[in-house]
């Protein structure tokens, strides 16, 4: 299956489903597995990247319905809402937007290029071990934590998230990967970190899925639809245990062992490439 000629099939929808709920949220890189699994499964072209995207959106959607109080303070523009020392109203608007622009920008400038240039297994691999390497540092090498609730976090320290997330432009880095590293470096709290990725992971992936989506429009048909439900469906509800998974497993451990594997997952693909 390749091409655009070819629908993704029901099998694969629902396989790249439960790989991208289970990776998007943990610093492993969604994009990287996504990519991997679909050269295994013999997909590849602008309708199955289009597929690995749009899906992106049911992992989002999961995250919106588990954080709904979060997203509708937003909406609350009380008086006092306006303070720096909150996440409410426009101040919270205000931050979020600072945390996404930098990959808003970057990804006008440069998205199109990255993709043609590192859309590939060897960066991938690279890009998988390197991230590894950056969180097992973390970990042996902790920040002191002095941001622990959303609250605190003021907005230079959502500017320099929003840099960090620019690093998910190279596939395999992991978005929320960069997000968590950039966040702890700055000493926001592990579980905070965390949740703070999943909180602006919405407005950048709704940007980037609609603009995917404009871009290929004229590329889907009318027989795509089911694989693409299937997908976004089975994305949405591994999404949201696997968040809850993430959470739980870090209140009792750390980074450390997603570091591990992400080196070795790397370097299999390496080995894997150039044998």
């Amino acid at each position: 299956m390749n091409g655009y000629e070819e629908n993704i099939g029901y099998i694969a929808a629902i396989w790249l489903g439960i790989l991208e709920g289970l990776t998007e949220f943990i610093p492993v890189s969604s994009t990287g597995h996504l990519i991997l699994l679909g050269r295994a499964l013999g997909l590849h072209g602008d309708k199955s990247d289009t597929f690995s995207i749009f899906i992106q959106s049911g992992a989002m959607l999961a995250v919106v319905a588990l954080y709904y109080p979060r997203f509708l303070a937003l909406f609350d523009i009380k008086e006092s809402a306006s303070s720096e020392a909150s996440f409410r109203g426009w101040a919270g608007i205000y931050k979020l937007a600072l945390a996404c622009l930098p990959i808003f920008v970057m990804g006008g400038l440069f998205g199109s290029k990255v993709k043609a240039l590192l859309f590939a297994p060897l960066p991938i691999a690279l890009a998988l071990i390197v991230g590894g390497v950056l969180l097992i540092l973390l970990e042996r090498y902790p920040r002191p934590v002095g941001v622990r609730v959303m609250e605190e976090i003021t907005p230079l320290q959502c500017l320099w998230v929003g840099l960090f997330q620019c690093l998910a432009l190279w596939p395999g880095m992991s978005r929320s990967g960069s997000t968590i590293i950039g966040s702890m470096l700055l000493g926001f709290e592990r579980k905070l970190a965390a949740e703070f990725s999943f909180f602006i992971a919405v407005p950048t992936l709704s940007v980037a899925i609609a603009y995917d989506l404009l871009k290929s429009w004229n590329s889907l048909s009318a027989t795509d639809i089911p694989d693409f439900a299937i997908g976004f469906v089975v994305s949405f509800l591994t999404a949201a245990l696997s968040i809850k998974i993430f959470l739980a497993i870090l209140s009792r451990c750390t980074m450390r062992p997603f570091g591990y594997y992400r080196i070795v997952l790397g370097l299999v693909v390496l080995w894997t490439v150039l044998s």
